[in-house]
């Protein structure tokens, strides 16, 4: 029986430099963020739910998804950002399901990264989950900088969100990255030997 670890966290937390670590050291690491590309490419289920339900202004001259416009219909209002978990969420949720059980035949042991493991009702699939925790003012900061947002269009993407700190209450690990990464390494390292002793 596959042991599957879920890894979650928050826009900007660092979920990317723990699966890249996690991948560097040979563990197959399910990133729902690429399924979700997968899904949303030219053709693909959800780029097609998502044509019909914006209309064309969300896409780019090449047929692609325009991913800032996109974002910012999403998060345009509560009533949007429903409609997407719901939508969206179904036919992710059923895509992830088949990767899951996919890997589960070859694998011992695989994680999963979903950002909205919790709110989206994850928490059944797995052994354990590992939350990647930043402060609000760090996952502010990095947000800007990564997307170059201002300061009042990060912290909207940050209010649609579960703040970090509630979702300390639903996981089993919570990895802090407010550090240098090596710290964070460290984490990860003395968790991944307990889980290889069991």
């Amino acid at each position: 029986m596959a042991r599957i670890i879920g890894l979650t966290g928050g826009i900007a937390s660092g979920k990317s430099t723990v699966t890249s670590y996690l991948k560097e050291k040979g563990y197959p690491v399910i990133d729902a963020d690429r399924v979700v590309h997968d899904l949303q490419a030219p053709g693909g289920e959800l780029y097609r739910s998502l044509v019909e339900h914006f209309g064309r202004d969300i896409l780019l001259d090449t047929g692609d998804l325009n991913r800032p416009a996109l974002a910012q219909r999403i998060f345009s209002s509560q009533k949007e950002i429903a409609w997407s978990n719901q939508v969206q969420g179904e036919m992710i949720r059923k895509a992830l399901a088949r990767e899951r059980d996919r890997l589960a035949k070859t694998e011992d042991l695989f994680f999963m990264d979903i950002p909205l493991l919790i709110e989206q009702g994850y928490l059944d699939w797995f052994d354990q989950v590992w939350l990647v925790y930043v402060t609000e003012d760090t996952q502010l900061k990095r947000l800007m900088g990564r997307n170059v947002l201002t300061e009042v269009q990060a912290r909207d993407r940050l209010a649609a969100q579960m703040p970090l700190d509630e979702k300390k209450a639903f996981v089993n690990l919570v990895l802090d990255n407010n550090s240098k990464r090596d710290c964070l390494y460290q984490q990860i390292d003395r968790a991944l030997e307990q889980i290889e002793r069991r």
